[in-house]
């Protein structure tokens, strides 16, 4: 089967043209070695190596498939052998007096607790 087809039936790219364009840029490897061109066959047994945008995807062949199905089914063509993701750094706690990325604006209620907080440090 060709690798651009298989690697779409695994639900690896979203369109076949996708994929065709991850195989002709040299981001697969078959067995190590790499290709040039989608047309290159491939066989149950074959480890894939994929470059894609943010992690390396090695994946081993398990069936080549006949339709590309559900996730349950793409997920039975292969065996994913892929490195773990190295651990995130925890972010730094935020400074004083700083929201938390993504709350958004105060509401009108916190608004006027805060109003009534300043007044009692005025007064």
């Amino acid at each position: 089967m060709r690798v651009d087809k298989w690697l779409w039936y695994a639900r690896v790219t979203k369109s076949r043209s996708l994929a065709q364009k991850l195989a002709a840029g040299g981001h697969v490897r078959i067995n190590k070695d790499k290709i040039s061109s989608a047309s290159k066959t491939i066989k149950t047994g074959d480890v894939l190596t994929i470059a894609l945008e943010r992690r390396i995807l090695v994946l081993k062949v398990v069936a080549l498939g006949s339709r590309r199905g559900p996730y349950e089914e793409a997920k039975g063509l292969y065996e994913d052998l892929s490195p773990p993701p190295p651990p995130k750094a925890e972010a730094p706690p935020p400074r004083p007096g700083q929201r938390e990325p993504g709350s958004g604006r105060p509401t009108k209620r916190d608004r006027r607790k805060m109003d009534a907080f300043r007044q009692d440090d005025e007064h």
